[in-house]
């Protein structure tokens, strides 16, 4: 049938769409001889739900797989969940917590049975989302980063680390979430700005107790495990104090002063309580002058050992009560206000507490250079380049990675310990049948857990199979673009461009695109205790699918923030809805019964000019694609949709679509052949619309594939069916109707009045306008059109210019004093511009240090401004005498 619905209700076909792409496998992807275009998804952990960030984060990628596809490779698009470690595993301790119970109540094996358990009832709900908002990723290459061919690659790269000496045990300094229970790498603690207090403690010399040096610190909680107070050698205050034993207040203790050029002079005092046990700082400083390592803080956050009256106590109830007593002894000089930062848990946050502890550390630097390598020599790129020098800076002054986690839920370390305690521990997938150095067979694996990063860092590769060398590994890797957000740059990115190189000998990636965070409409991110959070959801159950997409790829400029509000999606739904409206108006009209070859001559100007402007933007889409700005090719898709095929050609044409009028076949031939370049070209981003409508179409007429996914708008040319001034043309006759508009609109003649035009203008010019005064005519309502090159304005008359003609609208009595007004404003606007221009002209600086084209163009534009307000001036003087 030729009537489509009248009103486009995306809820009718968007869910189907959907269902049909999987079950038809529509992006399923083998090895073959096409050219790849692989995309690795960053895997949402199993226990999200599709926020916004995903939304914009997976539209992007799903785009570009699109867009590939229809260019003629065989893309790929990995789809995938990650098991999240500790994020997941406190979902389900939580779950516990309501029963009363705690893991540690269910043991290791039922504690894993029931995380399992939740997994598969409940971890799965993004992909089904994922899959709702269109996603065209290969379904049946879905992975989890605890599935069978993941694991392997995990326990194969760890021991080549380890065997390769890359992976060491040691006792250092981490951070500790005292929730989590477990340890943290270093950008897996956020840094926030508080609002804390600088307390400042005596601490009596020796030798003369009456005399003290002061010291400042943030956390008295932790000065029971001091073991010297510090200062700057350079620091004259305190030269003759290095090397003298101070007492430790509230524990009588004996510590030295050492001087060390770590200390800033300008902190506090300038001098520094060293507690080894409880700052990494403090830790390098006690180990440079070898002291004692005291600990007064457990892993649960409670004061221990030496801590005397407040052994048990929670490290800030200690802090008060510790503040009390060297108040209440005269310890305590002064309190000041001090702003500082603060390291959290970027799972909890919980204040993490620095603690020394053994772990399993990967050692970092051999691996960063040779990701600093890779960079330097283009092999991984940024999108926007502004982020390659972060990134470099972090892999410059990179730390040893904290590979072990105190969790149950993830990929337990491979190491076994012979129960011989000299015996080396040895790095296996399965437990050894013996021990190499001593001949046992009893071996205990080691409790700890990898850091969930450790199995994302090989996402890129395992997925694909590694460390088997299949087909598919060959093929596909390395892939061509990640697309990500900057928040995880250094956890993830970084790591798998270092585990690609190492593992693989390649970059895991050729670009990678980093997209803003999403923001509400006054520039603040969405938070929930802020309850400006927008959900997607509720976005496609109010709006469609399609608009959400076209809001979030057209708002995600690279290197920008993205500000949303109701709006962009109200707007989104809008074009939703003026592209049905159009595809309805063209196939109400339909008559032809196939799409054929059409010739130049056959064709009028708004045809030829239709089908030119087809190609350029059809041409610079395709580069935004290529360049990953998916928001300029939303952008350009739009502007040639809505305002120049709906807004101008749609509206010259209506009176030729009928098939018995002059012209009627080929307008429609036309018509249809760019409505469905436009079907082609919003594919990528308006996958459900434009599907619907091609299908529409194909029932009645044949299309150059069965769906747009198989259709290439990128490569069709309409070149040979327009000629080089129709452009400019049209562009004289789109320019003259607005500018008639603007003065109906400006002077508030009715639509329905039909006005009287005269246009000065010559040459070709003149031709142009006579040949298609038609057009002018309908477009601009207009009873009377004159075009001549000598004309002079009449008194009832206003004046619009626009290129070199002068356009003269014969103004209705009423309207008058309104035009006066409205010659004044303008008046008054140009004449702020000219005074700007000229200021810059009178600036010797300018004039003699800007380009000289810069300086040329400002010239001519303060002719173009004065000879403009002279025209105004003069033709609102004769209007005032009417």
């Amino acid at each position: 049938m030729k009537d489509i619905p009248k009103v486009y209700r995306p809820e009718e076909y968007e869910e189907a769409w959907a269902l049909r792409w999987i079950q038809e496998k529509s992006f399923s992807s083998k090895p073959d001889d096409r050219p790849p275009f692989t995309i690795v998804i960053p895997p949402p952990n199993v226990t999200g739900v599709l926020h916004m960030g995903h939304a914009l984060n997976n539209v992007i990628q799903d785009t570009i797989i699109r867009y590939k596809r229809m260019t003629g490779f065989n893309a790929k698009w990995i789809p995938g969940t990650d098991h999240g470690g500790i994020a997941t595993q406190n979902v389900v301790e939580k779950m516990l917590m309501e029963e009363n119970k705690t893991r540690h109540d269910l043991g290791r094996e039922k504690f894993l049975e029931r995380m399992w358990s939740w997994k598969e009832e409940s971890g799965g709900s993004i992909i089904g989302q994922l899959q709702r908002i269109g996603c065209g990723c290969d379904w049946d290459s879905l992975r989890f980063t605890m599935d069978e061919t993941c694991s392997s690659a995990v326990m194969e790269a760890f021991i080549r680390l380890f065997n390769k000496g890359l992976i060491y045990r040691g006792k250092y300094m981490i951070n500790w979430c005292p929730r989590c229970g477990t340890a943290l790498s270093d950008i897996e603690v956020e840094h926030e700005e508080q609002n804390g207090k600088l307390w400042y403690i005596k601490y009596p010399l020796v030798d003369n107790p009456e005399e003290y040096l002061v010291v400042a610190t943030t956390r008295p909680e932790t000065m029971l495990g001091d073991t010297a107070v510090a200062v700057n050698p350079d620091d004259e205050r305190y030269k003759s104090y290095i090397g003298k034993d101070l007492i430790l207040p509230l524990t009588g203790r004996k510590i030295k002063v050492i001087q060390d050029s770590f200390v800033d002079p300008t902190f506090g005092t300038g001098a520094v309580k060293v507690t080894p046990a409880h700052d990494p700082n403090d830790f390098d400083m006690g180990t440079r002058h070898s002291l004692e390592i005291i600990s007064v803080i457990n892993e649960k956050g409670l004061m221990i050992g030496p801590s005397g009256d407040f052994t048990g106590l929670d490290r800030y109830q200690a802090r008060k009560e510790i503040v009390k007593s060297l108040e209440t002894e005269g310890f305590l000089e002064k309190i000041e206000d001090y702003e500082h930062s603060v390291g959290q848990c970027y799972r909890c946050d919980t204040v993490i507490e620095p603690l020394l502890s053994e772990q399993w550390f990967l050692k970092m630097r051999p691996l960063a250079d040779k990701a600093l390598s890779a960079l330097s020599e283009g092999k991984t790129k940024f999108i926007p380049s502004s982020w390659e020098k972060p990134y470099r800076n972090w892999l410059e002054n990179i730390h040893d990675w904290c590979l072990s986690r105190q969790i149950w839920w993830g990929h337990r370390i491979p190491v076994f310990y012979c129960d011989s305690k000299d015996c080396p521990p040895l790095a296996s997938c399965e437990i050894p049948e013996s021990c190499p150095s001593c001949g046992g067979k009893n071996f205990r694996q080691d409790e700890d857990l990898l850091d969930t990063w450790f199995s994302s860092a090989l996402w890129p590769f395992s997925t694909l199979g590694w460390p088997s060398e299949s087909e598919e590994l060959n093929y596909y890797y390395p892939t061509d673009v990640l697309v990500t957000g900057h928040e995880i740059l250094y956890l993830w990115v970084a790591r798998m461009v270092m585990m690609g190189l190492e593992l693989m000998g390649e970059v895991p990636f050729k670009y990678v695109d980093i997209h803003g965070i999403i923001r509400d409409d006054h520039g603040d991110k969405m938070s929930k205790s802020k309850g400006n959070v927008i959900d997607p959801l509720d976005i496609i159950e109010k709006y469609g699918t399609d608009a959400l997409r076209f809001a979030l790829t057209r708002s995600a400029i690279p290197g920008r923030d993205i500000q949303l509000s109701d709006d962009d999606f109200v707007g989104a739904r809008n074009f939703s809805n003026k592209l049905w409206n159009a595809s309805r108006l063209i196939l109400a009209n339909l008559e032809i019964e196939e799409l054929r070859e059409l010739k130049i001559e056959e064709l009028e100007l708004s045809d030829r000019w239709i089908l030119q402007e087809a190609d350029k933007y059809a041409q610079k889409i395709s580069q935004a694609y290529d360049e990953f700005n998916s928001a300029q090719a939303a952008r350009l898709a739009y502007e040639f949709t809505w305002n120049l095929f709906c807004d101008w050609y749609l509206e010259l044409a209506k009176l030729r679509l009928h098939g018995n009028r002059p012209g009627g076949e080929q307008t429609q031939q036309v018509a249809l052949k760019v409505l469905v370049r436009i079907l082609g070209l919003l594919h990528p981003i308006m996958p459900f619309i434009t599907s619907q409508l091609w299908e529409h179409i194909s029932s009645l007429i044949k299309l150059p594939g069965e769906s747009p996914i198989e259709y290439n708008p990128f490569k069709e040319s309409f070149s040979k069916l327009s000629m080089e001034k129709d452009s400019e043309n049209m562009n004289l006759i789109i320019g003259t109707v607005s500018a008639i508009r603007n003065i109906r609109g400006e002077s508030a003649i009715q639509p329905s009045l039909a006005l009287s035009v005269r246009i000065g203008a010559d040459g070709t010019d003149a031709e142009v306008i006579k040949d298609n005064a038609s057009y002018i005519k309908l477009l601009a309502k207009l009873d009377v059109l004159e075009v001549s090159p000598e004309l002079s304005r009449e008194a009832s008359e206003t004046l619009a210019v626009f290129g070199n003609a002068s356009i003269f609208v014969k103004l209705p009595e009423e309207t008058i004093k309104q035009e006066i007004g409205r010659m004044q404003k303008r008046i008054e606007e140009l004449t702020g511009q000219l005074a700007h221009v000229e200021k810059q002209l009178s600036n010797k600086a300018f004039v003699s240090k800007a380009p000289k084209e810069i300086v040329d163009r400002t010239r001519e534009k303060s002719s173009a401004l004065s000879e403009e307000i002279n025209k105004l001036k003069i033709n609102m003087e004769e209007l005032k005498k009417t």
